[in-house]
């Protein structure tokens, strides 16, 4: 099961200002035709609803913005720092996507930890999160990318590794618009 949009807003409200009354039109079947999949229903959501946010200067959640949907999707498809390391042997078993199970990144922290999905089940809601920190540590949380940040700043997730003021008690949040 997914959680909502509105949950992650009550566990993180400084996002709610950012919220597009009308929604953003995000071209869906460019995107997923690039990437070759499609993605969880939570995130469509999140994408249809904010922009891209920045949390306390630190998280960016990746939302493709209308118009470039397909660049966003190569860039999903193509990331270079994950395949340099899965090249290393640096990635724990876990593989770049378009492999079967491999991760797809939708957020990255200005400290070098980075949030995939692993693409583990045909469905795209049922696919876990997983957390590259930049201690070379792997987290797995079985848990969609909405309710895995409504869970850490809601503060039922922890994710160690992460700095010690992460999540901060007041998250501040910023909207990067198109």
């Amino acid at each position: 099961m997914q959680l909502s949009i509105e949950a992650l807003e009550t566990a993180l409200p400084a996002m709610t200002p950012w919220r597009a009354p009308a929604g953003r039109s995000v071209n869906w079947t460019a995107l997923e035709a690039t990437l070759g999949t499609a993605l969880p229903s939570d995130f469509r959501a999140l994408a249809e609803s904010y922009p891209v946010l920045v949390v306390d200067d630190f998280l960016m959640v990746s939302v493709p913005l209308p118009g470039t949907e397909v660049s966003w999707a190569a860039g999903a498809r193509e990331d270079e720092i994950l395949q340099d390391l899965y090249e290393m042997g640096d990635t724990e078993g876990y593989v770049p996507f378009p492999q079967p199970g491999g991760l797809i990144g939708w957020a990255d922290s200005n400290s070098g930890d980075s949030f995939y999905w692993r693409t583990s089940s045909p469905d795209p809601d049922a696919w876990p999160v997983v957390v590259r920190t930049d201690n070379a540590d792997w987290i797995e949380f079985p848990v969609g990318a909405v309710e895995f940040l409504a869970g850490v700043y809601g503060r039922t997730i922890d994710v160690p590794g992460m700095p010690g003021d992460f999540p901060s008690d007041f998250p501040k949040v910023l909207g990067l618009s198109e």
